[in-house]
Protein backbone atom coordinates (compact mmCIF):
# COMPACT_ATOMS: atom_id res chain seq x y z
CA UNK A 1 0.00 0.00 0.00
CA UNK A 2 0.87 3.37 -0.94
CA UNK A 3 0.78 4.78 2.75
CA UNK A 4 -1.04 3.87 5.95
CA UNK A 5 -4.76 3.23 5.66
CA UNK A 6 -6.95 5.11 8.22
CA UNK A 7 -10.02 3.35 7.01
CA UNK A 8 -10.78 -0.13 5.52
CA UNK A 9 -14.03 -0.15 4.02
CA UNK A 10 -15.72 -3.76 3.16
CA UNK A 11 -17.96 -4.78 0.35
CA UNK A 12 -19.02 -8.32 0.07
CA UNK A 13 -17.29 -9.81 -2.58
CA UNK A 14 -20.10 -11.50 -4.43
CA UNK A 15 -21.19 -7.75 -5.49
CA UNK A 16 -18.52 -6.67 -7.74
CA UNK A 17 -20.84 -4.01 -8.62
CA UNK A 18 -19.41 -2.20 -5.61
CA UNK A 19 -15.86 -2.83 -6.09
CA UNK A 20 -15.24 0.37 -8.03
CA UNK A 21 -17.38 2.64 -6.34
CA UNK A 22 -16.18 1.60 -2.89
CA UNK A 23 -12.19 2.50 -4.40
CA UNK A 24 -13.77 5.89 -4.85
CA UNK A 25 -15.64 6.71 -1.43
CA UNK A 26 -12.63 8.07 0.11
CA UNK A 27 -11.57 5.02 2.01
CA UNK A 28 -8.07 4.37 2.03
CA UNK A 29 -8.61 0.56 1.46
CA UNK A 30 -11.62 -1.27 -0.05
CA UNK A 31 -11.67 -5.27 1.96
CA UNK A 32 -13.33 -7.53 -0.87
CA UNK A 33 -15.17 -9.72 1.61
CA UNK A 34 -15.24 -13.40 0.94
CA UNK A 35 -16.37 -14.41 4.61
CA UNK A 36 -19.19 -13.24 7.50
CA UNK A 37 -20.30 -10.64 4.09
CA UNK A 38 -20.88 -13.79 1.85
CA UNK A 39 -23.57 -16.08 2.42
CA UNK A 40 -22.16 -20.00 2.32
CA UNK A 41 -24.07 -20.37 -1.29
CA UNK A 42 -22.80 -17.30 -2.65
CA UNK A 43 -19.40 -17.76 -1.63
CA UNK A 44 -18.44 -19.61 -5.16
CA UNK A 45 -19.99 -16.69 -6.87
CA UNK A 46 -17.57 -13.97 -4.62
CA UNK A 47 -14.45 -15.80 -5.16
CA UNK A 48 -15.85 -15.93 -9.16
CA UNK A 49 -16.50 -12.42 -8.92
CA UNK A 50 -12.63 -11.54 -7.63
CA UNK A 51 -10.97 -13.83 -9.44
CA UNK A 52 -12.68 -11.64 -12.92
CA UNK A 53 -12.39 -8.57 -11.20
CA UNK A 54 -8.53 -8.55 -9.93
CA UNK A 55 -6.18 -7.68 -12.51
CA UNK A 56 -2.45 -6.59 -10.78
CA UNK A 57 -2.57 -3.72 -12.86
CA UNK A 58 -5.16 -2.24 -11.67
CA UNK A 59 -4.57 1.67 -11.08
CA UNK A 60 -5.90 1.45 -7.32
CA UNK A 61 -5.18 -2.25 -6.45
CA UNK A 62 -2.70 -1.09 -3.80
CA UNK A 63 -5.63 -0.12 -1.99
CA UNK A 64 -7.39 -3.86 -2.27
CA UNK A 65 -7.47 -6.23 0.81
CA UNK A 66 -9.29 -9.69 0.72
CA UNK A 67 -10.85 -10.77 3.57
CA UNK A 68 -11.28 -14.84 3.36
CA UNK A 69 -12.92 -17.39 5.73
CA UNK A 70 -10.53 -19.01 8.36
CA UNK A 71 -8.30 -21.78 8.58
CA UNK A 72 -11.59 -24.25 10.21
CA UNK A 73 -13.62 -23.92 7.50
CA UNK A 74 -14.90 -25.46 4.14
CA UNK A 75 -13.56 -22.66 2.16
CA UNK A 76 -10.47 -21.99 3.33
CA UNK A 77 -8.53 -23.76 0.88
CA UNK A 78 -10.53 -22.75 -1.86
CA UNK A 79 -10.32 -18.97 -0.73
CA UNK A 80 -6.25 -19.73 -0.97
CA UNK A 81 -6.92 -20.89 -4.76
CA UNK A 82 -8.31 -17.43 -5.61
CA UNK A 83 -5.59 -15.51 -3.94
CA UNK A 84 -2.91 -17.66 -6.07
CA UNK A 85 -4.73 -17.19 -9.12
CA UNK A 86 -5.22 -13.30 -8.97
CA UNK A 87 -1.92 -12.44 -7.08
CA UNK A 88 -3.50 -10.45 -4.30
CA UNK A 89 -0.72 -8.72 -1.89
CA UNK A 90 -2.67 -8.15 1.36
CA UNK A 91 -5.08 -10.82 2.91
CA UNK A 92 -7.17 -10.04 5.63
CA UNK A 93 -7.28 -13.68 7.75
CA UNK A 94 -10.22 -14.00 10.02
CA UNK A 95 -9.74 -15.82 13.54
CA UNK A 96 -6.23 -15.67 13.64
CA UNK A 97 -4.70 -17.87 16.91
CA UNK A 98 -1.24 -18.82 15.34
CA UNK A 99 1.81 -18.37 13.16
CA UNK A 100 1.45 -21.37 11.23
CA UNK A 101 -2.21 -20.07 10.17
CA UNK A 102 -0.11 -16.74 8.59
CA UNK A 103 2.28 -19.04 7.09
CA UNK A 104 -0.26 -20.70 5.07
CA UNK A 105 -1.33 -17.85 3.44
CA UNK A 106 1.67 -16.36 2.76
CA UNK A 107 2.62 -19.14 1.04
CA UNK A 108 -0.63 -18.49 -1.45
CA UNK A 109 0.22 -14.52 -1.93
CA UNK A 110 3.33 -13.55 -4.33
CA UNK A 111 6.93 -12.45 -2.99
CA UNK A 112 6.19 -9.18 -0.32
CA UNK A 113 2.55 -9.57 0.17
CA UNK A 114 1.22 -9.31 4.07
CA UNK A 115 -1.26 -10.56 5.94
CA UNK A 116 -3.43 -8.19 8.51
CA UNK A 117 -4.52 -11.33 10.99
CA UNK A 118 -7.73 -10.93 13.22
CA UNK A 119 -7.69 -11.43 16.37
CA UNK A 120 -11.21 -12.33 17.80
CA UNK A 121 -11.19 -14.96 19.85
CA UNK A 122 -9.73 -15.80 23.18
CA UNK A 123 -6.65 -18.28 21.95
CA UNK A 124 -5.94 -15.04 19.84
CA UNK A 125 -5.61 -12.70 22.04
CA UNK A 126 -3.48 -14.97 23.97
CA UNK A 127 -0.98 -15.68 21.09
CA UNK A 128 -1.06 -11.94 19.58
CA UNK A 129 2.72 -11.25 20.82
CA UNK A 130 3.46 -14.38 18.01
CA UNK A 131 1.11 -13.58 15.99
CA UNK A 132 2.46 -9.58 15.71
CA UNK A 133 5.99 -11.04 15.18
CA UNK A 134 5.47 -13.48 12.53
CA UNK A 135 6.80 -12.67 9.41
CA UNK A 136 4.64 -11.13 6.87
CA UNK A 137 2.27 -9.54 8.97
CA UNK A 138 1.27 -6.57 8.02
CA UNK A 139 -0.43 -5.07 10.83
CA UNK A 140 -3.42 -6.63 13.75
CA UNK A 141 -7.21 -5.74 13.35
CA UNK A 142 -9.41 -6.73 16.03
CA UNK A 143 -12.78 -8.41 15.76
CA UNK A 144 -14.58 -7.36 18.37
CA UNK A 145 -18.15 -8.30 17.85
CA UNK A 146 -16.90 -11.92 17.65
CA UNK A 147 -14.86 -11.51 20.25
CA UNK A 148 -17.69 -11.15 22.56
CA UNK A 149 -19.01 -13.53 21.15
CA UNK A 150 -16.31 -16.09 22.22
CA UNK A 151 -16.01 -14.52 25.28
CA UNK A 152 -19.93 -14.26 26.11
CA UNK A 153 -19.64 -10.17 26.13
CA UNK A 154 -22.45 -8.34 27.35
CA UNK A 155 -21.58 -4.93 24.78
CA UNK A 156 -19.83 -2.99 27.75
CA UNK A 157 -16.57 -1.89 25.75
CA UNK A 158 -14.46 -2.73 29.40
CA UNK A 159 -14.42 -6.49 28.28
CA UNK A 160 -12.37 -4.92 25.39
CA UNK A 161 -10.02 -3.52 27.00
CA UNK A 162 -7.51 -5.56 27.96
CA UNK A 163 -7.30 -7.70 24.46
CA UNK A 164 -7.09 -4.51 22.67
CA UNK A 165 -4.08 -2.82 25.11
CA UNK A 166 -2.08 -6.61 23.95
CA UNK A 167 -2.90 -5.98 20.70
CA UNK A 168 -1.50 -2.47 20.43
CA UNK A 169 1.70 -3.32 22.50
CA UNK A 170 2.40 -6.21 20.88
CA UNK A 171 2.46 -4.22 17.43
CA UNK A 172 4.50 -1.71 18.93
CA UNK A 173 7.25 -4.67 19.73
CA UNK A 174 6.97 -6.17 16.87
CA UNK A 175 7.75 -3.11 14.72
CA UNK A 176 3.83 -3.11 13.27
CA UNK A 177 1.72 -0.07 12.43
CA UNK A 178 -0.97 0.42 15.09
CA UNK A 179 -3.75 -1.65 14.91
CA UNK A 180 -6.89 -1.74 13.02
CA UNK A 181 -10.47 -1.12 15.14
CA UNK A 182 -13.41 -3.74 15.04
CA UNK A 183 -16.66 -2.17 13.37
CA UNK A 184 -19.17 -0.37 14.46
CA UNK A 185 -22.12 -2.08 13.64
CA UNK A 186 -24.89 1.14 14.73
CA UNK A 187 -25.23 2.51 11.12
CA UNK A 188 -25.95 6.05 11.07
CA UNK A 189 -25.19 6.91 14.39
CA UNK A 190 -22.44 9.03 14.10
CA UNK A 191 -21.64 9.42 18.32
CA UNK A 192 -21.58 5.44 18.66
CA UNK A 193 -19.14 5.99 16.09
CA UNK A 194 -17.23 8.61 17.36
CA UNK A 195 -17.43 6.77 21.01
CA UNK A 196 -15.69 3.23 19.21
CA UNK A 197 -12.96 5.81 17.93
CA UNK A 198 -12.13 7.24 21.02
CA UNK A 199 -12.20 4.27 22.62
CA UNK A 200 -9.68 3.04 19.82
CA UNK A 201 -7.76 5.78 19.97
CA UNK A 202 -6.96 5.66 24.04
CA UNK A 203 -6.08 1.90 23.70
CA UNK A 204 -3.05 2.98 20.55
CA UNK A 205 -5.25 1.89 17.60
CA UNK A 206 -4.82 3.97 14.27
CA UNK A 207 -6.83 2.36 11.75
CA UNK A 208 -11.01 1.04 11.76
CA UNK A 209 -12.94 -1.13 10.05
CA UNK A 210 -15.48 0.57 8.48
CA UNK A 211 -18.98 -1.59 7.25
CA UNK A 212 -20.32 1.53 4.88
CA UNK A 213 -19.33 4.72 3.10
CA UNK A 214 -20.50 7.50 5.07
CA UNK A 215 -18.26 5.91 8.40
CA UNK A 216 -15.40 6.73 6.27
CA UNK A 217 -15.31 10.34 6.36
CA UNK A 218 -16.42 10.29 10.00
CA UNK A 219 -13.28 8.45 10.74
CA UNK A 220 -11.15 10.57 8.43
CA UNK A 221 -12.30 13.33 10.82
CA UNK A 222 -11.58 11.82 13.98
CA UNK A 223 -8.10 10.93 12.83
CA UNK A 224 -7.33 14.03 11.68
CA UNK A 225 -5.54 16.52 14.63
CA UNK A 226 -7.97 19.75 15.35
CA UNK A 227 -6.67 23.03 14.63
CA UNK A 228 -6.32 23.61 18.33
CA UNK A 229 -3.72 20.37 18.23
CA UNK A 230 -1.60 21.77 15.66
CA UNK A 231 -1.35 25.16 16.90
CA UNK A 232 -0.49 23.65 20.03
CA UNK A 233 2.14 21.35 18.42
CA UNK A 234 4.01 24.30 16.71
CA UNK A 235 4.19 26.05 19.65
CA UNK A 236 6.38 23.51 21.54
CA UNK A 237 8.42 23.02 18.71
CA UNK A 238 9.35 26.71 18.31
CA UNK A 239 9.57 27.20 21.87
CA UNK A 240 12.01 23.93 22.05
CA UNK A 241 14.74 25.34 19.02
CA UNK A 242 15.75 27.84 21.54
CA UNK A 243 15.63 26.12 24.70
CA UNK A 244 18.11 23.45 26.36
CA UNK A 245 16.16 20.60 28.24
CA UNK A 246 12.93 21.09 29.89
CA UNK A 247 10.74 24.39 29.66
CA UNK A 248 7.68 25.88 30.90
CA UNK A 249 4.87 26.89 28.35
CA UNK A 250 1.82 27.91 29.28
CA UNK A 251 2.35 27.19 32.79
CA UNK A 252 3.21 23.49 32.20
CA UNK A 253 6.67 21.47 31.68
CA UNK A 254 7.37 20.12 28.58
CA UNK A 255 10.49 17.47 28.25
CA UNK A 256 11.64 15.10 25.53
CA UNK A 257 8.14 12.96 26.03
CA UNK A 258 6.07 15.87 25.12
CA UNK A 259 7.97 17.21 22.21
CA UNK A 260 8.17 13.65 20.86
CA UNK A 261 3.99 13.98 21.30
CA UNK A 262 4.21 17.16 19.18
CA UNK A 263 6.49 15.62 16.20
CA UNK A 264 4.19 13.10 16.17
CA UNK A 265 1.05 15.29 15.64
CA UNK A 266 1.94 16.87 12.97
CA UNK A 267 3.74 14.38 11.65
CA UNK A 268 -0.31 12.69 11.54
CA UNK A 269 -1.23 16.09 10.25
CA UNK A 270 0.65 16.01 7.40
CA UNK A 271 -0.33 12.50 6.82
Amino acid sequence: MTRLPATYLFVPGNRADRFDSALHSGTDAVVLDLEDAVTPQDKPAARDAIRNWYVPEHERVAQVVVRINDETTAWFEDDLMVLSATGVRTVMLPKAEAPGQIERVLAALPEGGTVVPIIESARGALNCDSIAATKGVHRLAFGTLDYAVDLNLPGDERGLLYTASRMAIASKAAGLATPIAGVTAALGDDERLKADLDFARACGFGAKLCIHPKQVAVVHAWWAPTTTEIEWAQRVLGAAEGSQGAFQLDGKMVDRPVILKARNLLDRARK
